[in-house]
């Protein structure tokens, strides 16, 4: 009897998986961990791509805890703070991803878009880098692109862990992410000290599976914003003060994070970005391509994606995730403007 299209994807992905899992063992021997220092200021010079809204002030971390970072973003100004910072090994800003992967033990990306991966990973950092090193990458990506950077890895010598990581800006700036980890087990463990000072580390598995773990944080994140809107809408409509209502459901089975991060922040109007519409819809979208690779049917991830993209079409890509009530006050033309609590 012929397989079903569902079957045939998840044995194709765990061949791929397989494939590759044992490769990453054997360089992993070749050049492990174990052998080498461990990871300290002393020891070791940090790379880091990428200075957006998370990615500076997880780079500020490593800086001030005394290592010698080297710095790659396509937008020199926005490393500007990183370079000011008073440390015993003061950032220094590289041309290129090249420049920087030749002189660093460790590098780091956390970039917009699976594009982005590619370019200053694959053909950016990977062909300076020396055997031993190794390529972290914390950006939301495809699982497959992290299992393709992991292979070119392991032909150099070298080693790469696909770390990306939850908790929005403000974790970023408190150190309390969330690092979804998939690699070698070896090598996250000489990790955890950079680990460390950016937020808790959790291994997933080999890899390509920290990224899986990511997004599945990403369509949980998805649904639970969705019902957070339409709950703070309802109870505006019922005539609620929704401050107050927020407040109620707080301790309760409906509090959550989006609720802490996000419920005050929509009532002030505050749609900066802790994490952009634009990036979110790209993450939603490789959930769905996934969601069709494996055959599976996630109906609420598929509707957080339409009013996602109903904010891109808006202009509003942008702005943080919380906008999604901007969405869901247009289909029903009332607004929870004016609804916050004065200021004391």
């Amino acid at each position: 009897m012929p397989l079903s299209s569902p079957t045939l994807a998840l044995i194709a992905r765990s061949s791929i998986l397989r494939a590759i899992r044992p490769r990453a063992m054997s360089a992993a021997a070749a050049v492990s961990p174990s052998t080498r220092e461990p990871i300290s200021p002393a020891t070791t010079r940090i790379g880091w791509i990428g200075t957006g809204v998370m990615g500076r002030s997880m780079c500020g971390h490593l800086i001030n805890a005394g290592y010698a970072v080297s710095i790659f973003t396509r937008t020199p100004s926005k490393a500007e703070p990183l370079l000011s910072l008073s440390s015993a090994n003061p950032a220094v800003l590289s041309p290129s991803p090249a420049d920087l992967a030749a002189s660093c033990h460790v590098v780091f990306s956390i970039v917009g878009f699976p594009s982005d991966v590619r370019s200053v990973l694959l053909t950016g950092a990977l062909p300076s880098l020396r055997p031993g090193s190794i390529l972290v990458d914390m950006t939301t990506s495809d699982p497959s692109l992290a299992a393709e950077i992991a292979s070119a890895a392991f032909k150099k010598g070298c080693h790469s862990v696909d770390a990306p990581v939850s908790g929005g800006d403000l974790g970023a700036r408190n150190a309390t992410l969330s690092i979804f980890a998939g690699g070698d087990s070896a090598v996250v463990s000489h990790l955890s000290p950079l680990f460390a000072l950016m937020g808790k580390v959790y291994y997933m598995g080999g890899p390509g599976n920290g990224q899986f773990a990511k997004l599945a944080n990403q369509i949980t994140i998805a649904t639970t914003m969705v019902g957070l809107v339409e709950g703070m809408l309802f109870a505006h409509k019922a005539g609620l003060e929704v401050p107050k209502f927020l407040d109620a459901i707080r301790g309760g089975a409906a509090g959550s994070r989006s609720l802490e991060l996000y419920g005050g922040r929509i009532l002030k109007r505050d749609m900066e970005a802790g994490f952009f519409v634009e990036h979110f819809v790209k993450d939603l979208g490789i959930c769905l391509k996934e969601c069709e690779r494996m055959g599976l049917g996630l109906p609420g991830l598929a509707l957080a994606q339409q009013l996602y993209l109903s904010l891109m079409a808006h202009g509003e890509g942008r702005l943080g995730t919380q906008a999604l009530i901007l969405a869901i006050e247009r289909i029903n033309n009332i607004s929870l403007e004016n609804t916050a609590p004065p200021s004391s």
